[in-house]
């Protein structure tokens, strides 16, 4: 096999796959990108047997044929060499030739034989949607994923897909994140999975603002077709809980703010959190809103912010985190927060968009 790319493709691509490879894995293979040659086009493809990225680069090839070369190595060498063109040519003795201007690397490589196959997705109905509307509802969802291992049903996201709509939740049992947005196409049939963590960061790292990303369902593996990169992730197994029964109806008097003065004042008084003492408490008020915390040997902060509010005051309690982890992504100017009692969650309803986090003791 032999090749010759630009640095800059070449990098671009060993960038989309390399983020799957682990250090710490049991077939030495798995530490290794696999590299194909094939009709003018360069195939990088990784693994480590639960999610699987390949991308393809128009390049010129000498001689076609395959390598297994080790990722890390190999991103550090071309990352190093210098602007231009780069050689790549694989020998019969799994010896790989790495040449840039003025200077050549050696690298040993493993034969492509033992390297897992891309899973395939043959008669899957194929389903499409904005890739920006896709980005936006993963970064509105994904940091309500549960990362404790024991409860590994958690671990992902749930994707609900039927004849109309996409539905993306996430929960670790003490907040929830749901989004939902209609299809343009409609589908033949119903779809829930849930992917793990680790495959949707793959997936929102290589989305983009522009073109359609398209979804096939496997067996026990989805398939994400961004751009010509495919992304194939296992499906967690298991039941999803049904989170519509954590979500309670919607009340009039909401208490309305501004989210930047808001998400300033909680990431402030998170400043004198520890793990023993993490809620912040609210004081709601019919006109102002005092946030304030108060941790044992450390000290206290209190702060008071306007709101617009005609319900009953209260007193409730939060863990900061969970409130600065939504607030930060919203863009609106204004938020408004449905508050019940101190032993009630709190709740942020927005277009297509739903936040709720259970309130902590104080």
């Amino acid at each position: 096999m032999k090749f010759k790319v630009s640095k800059e493709d070449l990098l671009s691509g060993i960038h989309k796959v390399q983020n799957v490879v682990s250090n710490k894995v049991t077939l030495p293979i798995l530490s290794n990108i696999l590299v194909e040659t094939k009709n003018n086009f360069l195939r990088l493809s990784a693994t480590d047997l639960d999610i699987g990225i390949t991308c393809e680069i128009p390049v010129e090839i000498t001689e076609e044929g395959s390598i297994t070369i080790p990722a890390k190595r190999f991103s550090d060498i071309v990352k190093e060499l210098p602007d231009g063109e780069v050689t790549v040519h694989a020998k019969k003795n799994n010896q790989i030739d790495i040449l840039g201007k003025n200077c050549r690397f050696k690298l040993i490589g493993l034969p492509k034989d033992e390297y897992p196959n891309f899973p395939e997705f043959k008669d899957s109905e194929i389903i499409q949607i904005e890739q920006n509307i896709l980005k936006e509802m993963l970064r509105m969802t994904q940091f309500a994923v549960s990362h404790e291992e024991s409860r590994y049903v958690l671990n992902g996201l749930l994707i609900e897909i039927n004849s109309e709509s996409i539905k993306i939740v996430a929960t670790d049992g003490r907040r929830l994140a749901k989004s939902e947005k209609k299809l343009e196409k409609p589908i033949q049939k119903e779809i829930s999975v849930i992917i793990p963590i680790k495959a949707i960061q793959e997936i929102y790292r290589n989305l983009k603002e522009e073109g359609k990303v398209s979804i096939l369902l496997g067996m026990n593996q989805v398939l994400f077709d961004i751009d010509g990169t495919l992304i194939a992730t296992r499906i967690i197994e298991g039941e999803f809980p049904n989170y519509n029964q954590v979500i309670p109806k919607p009340v009039k008097k909401r208490i309305t703010m501004n989210t930047k003065e808001l998400l300033s004042s909680i990431r402030r008084a998170n400043l004198l959190a520890t793990p023993d003492f993490q809620a912040v408490k609210f004081e709601v008020f019919s006109d102002k809103m005092v946030v304030s915390k108060t941790t044992p040997d450390i000290g206290e902060s209190r702060e008071e912010i306007i709101v617009e509010y005609g319900g009953e005051e209260m007193v409730v309690g939060f863990n900061p985190q969970f409130l600065i982890d939504f607030l930060k992504n919203i863009n609106d100017e204004s938020i408004a927060i449905e508050l019940m009692g101190a032993d009630k969650p709190a709740v942020m309803r927005m277009d297509d968009y739903l936040y709720l986090a259970l309130p902590m003791r104080i």
